[in-house]
């Protein structure tokens, strides 16, 4: 690959995918399992844009930028290892894209402060990084930049685990409000009026009662059949639907639209020790580490405390190793370990060999893929550079609505 080889993504598909990672530096396996994995499976599907999170770093290490550069890059690296394809979805850095804070800013005008303190991860987040000053504007307000990230590509999917689900149902609270607020046009009710009419009489009478129902009780039904109803209207053209939805939901016209969160089947891959992976509690393995620290690790990782000997029976659930073959084995070798464990037919070194030789096996094709990026960093740099250029013409085609709507395109 050259320094100029920065394919541009071609899709067919017109659903967009949005989803970001903060710059922490190299990623370990259970980014890889826990997101990466999926996102390399989604590029194929659908119109993926997966943003470096770096000014999301800044709300809880704002203290440490010195750091920032070389994760960015680091990350980026582990992303094109994992598998993501720059033919086949665009990645950029979110700093680089000013679009961002501008939505951010106007977004928080009228957002209420409940709405930012009640999002789960807010006191969580307090409790676990006590040694850190968390009480800044920067980070409550950092769900609703999260909101500006999505909101700003319109995208209809958000790949999450369901901790994250919160983050995206304020999204769409964000956006709901938005529309309500600025979404109306000056001549809506006229614009409404004249839709109506192209009902029919009856069709417009059914029409008014479902609404009338749904916005007094939210009964789904007679959403989803007046939504079903103005869609298959052959008379009515895209902006007279769109207008016509929004009415009915007691909304305006949809500027921004909201997501969807994808709830998708992660593999939960835990740190050696068995609590979470991360760097911080060093139990993690990287996805670039060397294979001798990999099998040193791996042999080190404690087990069942009840087998202090090996002639001890022991329970799988209670030993670590058992959660990395429930990742990484199949069937048979699941079947295996488990017996030989609580049988003390085989030892805790027996056990560990198939998920050393499966880390490995794994990781293989990942060295290969990193391995130009490593040697040429321009590279990495070229392509996040393009990635960059096609994610802002498509913030800016947004914000260019957004003002609109507002008032703020004098």
């Amino acid at each position: 690959m050259s320094v100029s080889d920065t394919p541009t993504p071609s899709h067919t598909q017109t659903e967009r995918v949005l989803s970001g990672m903060r710059p922490t530096g190299a990623l370990h396996l259970g980014h890889y399992h826990g997101a990466l994995k999926n996102w390399v499976r989604l590029q194929d599907e659908l119109n993926c844009f997966y943003f470096v999170a770096d000014w999301h770093a800044l709300t809880t290490h704002y203290e440490n930028r010195e750091v920032i550069e070389k994760n960015v890059y680091e990350m980026v690296i582990d992303w094109l290892a994992a598998g993501l394809d720059p033919a086949k979805c665009t990645m950029f850095l979110q700093s680089r894209i000013p679009e961002h804070a501008e939505l951010f800013t106007l977004l928080a005008m009228g957002t209420p402060i409940g709405w930012l303190e009640r999002v789960p991860t807010y006191k969580d987040q307090q409790e676990k990084l006590k040694d850190k000053d968390l009480t800044t504007y920067g980070f409550l307000g950092y769900p609703l930049l999260q909101a500006a990230d999505i909101l700003i590509y319109r995208a209809k999917h958000v790949p999450v685990g369901e901790d994250q689900a919160s983050h995206v149902e304020l999204t769409r609270e964000a956006a709901r409000r938005f529309n309500h607020l600025y979404g109306r046009e000056a001549d809506f009710a006229q614009r409404v009026e004249a839709s109506l009419e192209k009902l029919g009489k009856d069709g417009a009478k059914r029409f008014e009662k479902s609404r009338k129902k749904f916005q007094e009780t939210g009964d789904t039904k007679s959403l989803e059949g007046a939504m079903d109803f103005i869609n298959q209207h052959p008379d009515l053209d895209a902006a007279e639907k769109e207008r016509l939805q929004g009415y009915f939901k007691g909304t305006g016209k949809a500027v921004l639209v909201e997501p969807q969160a994808l709830l998708t089947e992660a593999s939960r891959l835990p740190g050696l020790d068995g609590a979470k992976m991360s760097k911080s509690y060093n139990n993690a393995i990287a996805i670039r580490e060397d294979k001798a620290s990999i099998e040193q690790k791996i042999k080190r990782m404690p087990t069942d405390p009840a087998r202090i000997k090996r002639t001890d029976a022991g329970d799988p659930a209670r030993c670590p190793v058992w959660q990395f073959h429930k990742v990484y084995s199949n069937a048979e070798t699941q079947a295996w370990a488990d017996q030989g464990c609580r049988s003390a037919g085989i030892g805790c070194l027996d056990c560990k060999q198939p998920i050393i030789d499966a880390v490995l096996r794994e990781q293989q094709p990942m060295l290969e893929r990193a391995e130009p990026y490593v040697t040429n960093p321009a590279i990495v740099r070229e392509i996040i550079d393009a990635g960059t250029d096609r994610a802002r013409a498509v913030a800016q085609e947004t914000m260019r609505d957004v003002r609109a709507a507002i008032g703020l395109a004098y």
